[in-house]
């Protein structure tokens, strides 16, 4: 059975302009409508997933033939579940939405939060270079408007920092991606299907300063780093059901570019900036755990913890071996499945605070409010790696692939996972237990809370009961990614699978 992925990328959309249309009371419930599609189409896509052959559901149409840019799109075991993943969490984020109530503008809202969702699955499933810049930069603009309209008092300077941020590493893309589609082209015509550019080996020079274009505009919007300088403004303005999807899935695509673009285009230039990369992930790994720590603003907790996150993922991709790169993406499942129901946390214990997300405001809610505790404890756990927990098994075999060469950087990593537990637990016992602030108002959940936690925390524990479905679907295609970096590195494959 062939399934049309047009129609997966282009549902949330068509349902967003239905929802322009419809009462503001109900406009909530007809982009929910398009996101639960959206869901069952891509879950499709994986019971329809044959493992081991490679590209599947291929579209490919020529687009702009004189600049040979394609429209084509595919799934794989690279993408099959960071597609699951956005469907997954888009809906609740708009379910989320739809249940907090009635907000200025509200059709507006909707119509973004679905644009949105379509541009990130574009960005997930292009198999052209050209198609994924472009779905790549407009998957941002749903956020400018999100953030500057319902966004909180400092929404304009967040705004302007994030354009900014975002503006360079987009042009450094964009100048990238056209020098790699004429220099593999040659003579012919410039081409940017990536199945195409696979096979042309770029010279090194060439390589490297595409690269660092690649990297920067890739890094900045994980965000790595020292190029995290949007974030504690973006985190502190957005409103909390985008900022939940912003952090869960639009720091992903970046992560997924590398393994998709840098590492099958440019190997020879990864195997040079190897070291570097993994510095810099490392150097997220320590700053965001111990900014983690420090800060009181829950946002930002929830804000550093992924910036250590990516530094994960990243420290998986470029370790260059099987285990981590599996790893990686797994992880980036990992980290989408607990940051949305952690910042959807963050909503229910502001509003039994005063509307305050600062976590010296809270306290003491666990008290008539078990099975909130219960939610939040299962959440905490999963964040923190606990052993038994899907991300345990992520960061092990992150760890585990940077191991084999990079001894003295994995040891130094595993603080990370350390620190994780520190604030975490910290956050935990400081809003469920301890003194009950002077402004907080203990009490359970309500149903339409349950709505949203129940089946996000019943996927953490599937997920952590039968980490092994997204390993087995993806092996073959990610270790095939890697492959041309491992060569050019002098990895013999012999080497990989030790």
């Amino acid at each position: 059975m062939t399934l049309h992925l047009s129609m997966l990328i282009w549902m949330p959309a068509v349902f967003g302009l239905l929802a322009c249309i419809l009462p503001s009371r109900i406009s909530g419930w007809g982009a929910l409508l398009g996101s639960l599609g959206a869901l069952g189409y891509a879950i499709a896509c994986v019971i329809d997933f044959d493992t081991g052959a490679g590209l599947q559901n291929v579209t490919d149409e020529s687009w702009i033939s004189a600049l040979g840019i394609h429209y084509k799109l595919g799934v794989d075991g690279i993408n099959l579940f960071l597609v699951v993943l956005t469907t997954l969490l888009f809906s609740f984020a708009i379910l989320w939405a739809v249940l907090e109530g009635r907000r200025e503008r509200e059709r507006q809202f909707f119509f973004w939060m679905a644009l949105a969702h379509s541009f990130v699955l574009g960005s997930l499933l292009a198999q052209d270079l050209a198609l994924f810049v472009a779905f790549f930069d407009l998957m941002l603009v749903p956020f400018f408007f999100l953030t500057g309209i319902w966004g909180g008092e400092n929404r304009v300077a967040a705004v302007t920092k994030l354009f900014i941020y975002t503006l360079v590493g987009s042009l450094l893309m964009l100048a990238a991606a056209i020098a790699t589609g004429v220099l593999a082209g040659g003579d012919g015509g410039p081409t940017f299907v990536l199945s195409e550019l696979q096979q042309v080996t770029l010279s090194e020079d060439s390589q490297r300063w595409i690269f660092l274009c690649f990297a920067a505009a890739f890094l900045v919007k994980m965000p790595a780093f020292p190029l995290h300088g949007w974030m504690p403004d973006g985190y502190r303005a957005m409103p909390l059901p985008a900022l939940a999807v912003f952090s869960a899935v639009l720091s992903k695509v970046a992560a997924y570019g590398f393994l998709r673009i840098v590492l099958p285009l440019f190997p020879d230039a990864v195997s040079d900036f190897q070291l570097l990369m993994l510095a810099i992930a490392l150097a997220s790994i320590l700053y965001g755990s111990v900014m983690a720590f420090t800060t009181t603003e829950a946002r930002l907790i929830l804000g550093y913890s992924s910036v250590a996150q990516l530094g994960f993922i990243v420290l998986g991709v470029f370790s260059l071996q099987q285990d981590g790169a599996q790893g990686a993406i797994l992880q980036s499942v990992n980290h989408g499945l607990v940051t949305l129901p952690a910042f959807f946390i963050i909503g229910l214990l502001a509003l039994r605070s005063g509307g305050s997300t600062d976590i010296r405001d809270m306290g003491g809610v666990a008290f008539r409010a078990p099975v909130f505790a219960a939610f939040f404890l299962v959440v905490a756990l999963a964040t923190l790696a606990m052993p038994g927990s899907s991300n345990f098994v992520g960061e092990f075999l992150i760890l585990l692939g940077v191991f084999r060469d990079h001894v003295v950087i994995a040891c130094i990593a595993f603080a990370g996972v350390v620190m994780a537990s520190v604030y975490m637990l910290r956050m935990f016992i400081r809003t469920m237990h301890n003194r009950v602030g002077p402004a907080v108002e203990s009490r359970d959940l309500r149903f339409g809370d349950v709505l949203v936690l129940g089946p996000l925390v019943a996927v953490i524990i599937a997920l952590a009961l039968y980490p092994q479905l997204p390993i087995e679907k993806g092996e073959r295609d990610i270790n095939t990614s890697i492959v041309p970096a491992q060569q050019a590195d002098g990895i013999s494959q012999e080497q990989a699978q030790r």
